[in-house]
């Protein structure tokens, strides 16, 4: 376990997944050709009625600043959860709320020497955003076991009584590395960070799509909790991506600063209807998650059958340790498969693999297979 603080406040992009323009140029490529394996959303594609709910917007009229209607649907949607309009924030999906949460607990009007706890290897924009803040960034490294990755949750709640953090980051199930960590743990580092008087930020990006959803999420907790805040992507969940749609559920008062601090119409419009149009489909997550359930199977199986080391993964991904993860995936990228390079992540010899459908993971693990047998390096 690598634990320390890191005082550095120089604001750097992080690296997403998702197939670049520039890059599909440079190899001759267009987007038709590829599939995108390098970001992680369902993999059924957007719930039925989304296309229609988008053309019916009137595209020259503003979009409702508040988005009321999407955020009582969503309360609604996690009514047995208790959760009340003025309990949650729709974002720009949910890295717009992240920063939010920065500028709130991290920027000008926060205290001196403001820090976040990051739980990694993680999600690249809770670094970017602390520092885009102003904030100082402190890291609890997961120790990679021979089978999977986990945090010391007795450091964490250590690190967060000496260092006094504003905001504490856990991406649940972790992105990368798929581990899930228990509610029993969060609700311990949640009680960790309130004497402490500040935030657990619990990012439940991929919960909804992973067969483990009822076991960690913490919804409810953020809803009676004053110190945790609980995130969802719908872009992930309903495979929006292209409209960029979440939000965060958490006491009152948190949704009420973090509401002064958004500009008006972050939401767009077709976003707002497609939101709406995805929670009232009660089955799809249920296929989606049996979806992911699939794919992941058969490409832990077709990849450990080559003797690549698949982590376990509570998510709608894998982590698989290749070697020379850079490669790989470009040997992969020239071929119209992209899959993402974990080295950004601090893991060089991993890659990680969002799970389409099952022929395109079969067409990406034959791909691999090929590569192997020909004694390609990577």
């Amino acid at each position: 376990m690598q634990h320390h603080p890191n005082t550095s406040t120089s604001p750097s992009r992080p690296v997403h997944g998702g197939i670049k323009e520039a890059e599909l140029r440079a190899l001759g490529l267009s987007m038709e050709d590829c599939l995108d394996f390098s970001a992680s959303v369902s993999p059924l594609g957007p719930p039925d009625g989304v296309q229609q709910a988008i053309a019916a917007v009137d595209l020259a009229a503003y979009p409702d600043p508040h988005c009321l209607a999407l955020t009582e649907t969503i309360a609604a949607h996690h009514a047995a959860d208790g959760i009340t309009t003025d309990s949650v924030i729709v974002g720009n999906g949910s890295t717009e709320i992240i920063h939010l949460l920065t500028r709130a607990c991290l920027g000008q009007d926060a205290a001196t020497n403001a820090a976040a706890l990051l739980l990694t290897p993680t999600y690249g924009e809770y670094d970017g955003a602390v520092r885009i803040a102003g904030g100082r960034v402190l890291t609890l490294t997961a120790t990679r076991y021979c089978s999977s990755f986990s945090w010391d949750t007795s450091i964490a709640a250590e690190m967060i009584a000496a260092e006094r953090p504003a905001l504490a980051f856990v991406c649940n199930p972790n992105n990368p590395t798929g581990a899930l960590m228990s509610r029993v743990d969060l609700a311990a580092l949640a009680d960790s960070v309130a004497a402490i008087g500040g935030l657990l930020v619990v990012d439940e990006a991929y919960i909804n799509l992973s067969d483990r959803h009822a076991e960690a999420n913490v919804v409810d907790i953020a809803a009676q909790h004053g110190s945790v805040v609980a995130l969802r992507s719908m872009t992930k969940d309903y495979a929006l991506t292209a409209l960029r749609l979440g939000y965060a559920i958490a006491a009152p008062p948190v949704i009420a600063r973090l509401q002064t601090l958004q500009p008006d119409w972050s939401v767009n419009g077709l976003a707002q209807a497609a939101g709406m149009v995805a929670l009232a489909d009660d089955r799809y997550l249920e296929r989606a998650r049996r979806a992911v359930a699939e794919s992941r199977d058969c490409v832990i199986e077709r990849l450990e059958a080559l003797g690549i080391r698949c982590y376990p993964t509570a998510a709608n991904f894998v982590l698989a340790q290749v070697g020379d993860a850079a490669a790989l995936r470009d040997q992969l990228a020239r071929q119209g498969l992209f899959v993402r390079d974990c080295t950004s992540f601090g893991l060089p010899d991993c890659i990680r693999i969002g799970l389409r459908p099952v022929a395109d993971c079969i067409r990406l693990t034959d791909a691999i297979a090929a590569l192997v047998h020909t004694d390609q390096t990577f």
